[in-house]
């Protein structure tokens, strides 16, 4: 019987994985299709500045911390919104959405292959 059971445990298990997995990787190949948006708490600092239009934007609406030699080089591997703790003035969750905001209107970016 405990033979039994452990065969009809594995046959369940076995069974389950295609429904469980299936779902998980087609949302993931869907995500990896979809042009991306930029994001102040996703998208990394290094990324918007190797953007030009991107780059454009952190220039116009957060100067002080764009003139920041740091921002350029430590900053690169950070998103905006931890940044904020190091700037809490001059990104402000309200210049945070502002940032946003222009970021919103630029056109998504394909996703990288890989």
């Amino acid at each position: 019987m405990n033979r039994t059971f452990r065969g009809l445990m594995l046959a369940m298990l076995v069974g389950a994985l295609p429904v469980v997995s299936a779902p998980a990787l087609s949302a993931d190949a869907a995500r990896q299709q979809q042009p991306a948006k930029y994001s102040v708490s996703t998208t990394l600092v290094g990324t918007l500045l190797d953007d030009p239009a991107a780059n454009e934007v952190l220039k116009k609406t957060i100067p002080t911390v764009y003139a920041n030699e740091m921002f350029h080089t430590m900053g690169r591997e950070s998103t905006l919104a931890v940044i904020q703790q190091y700037e809490p003035e001059a990104l402000s969750d309200e210049n945070l959405k502002k940032v946003q905001a222009e970021l919103d209107k630029l056109p998504a970016k394909a996703p990288a292959a890989k």
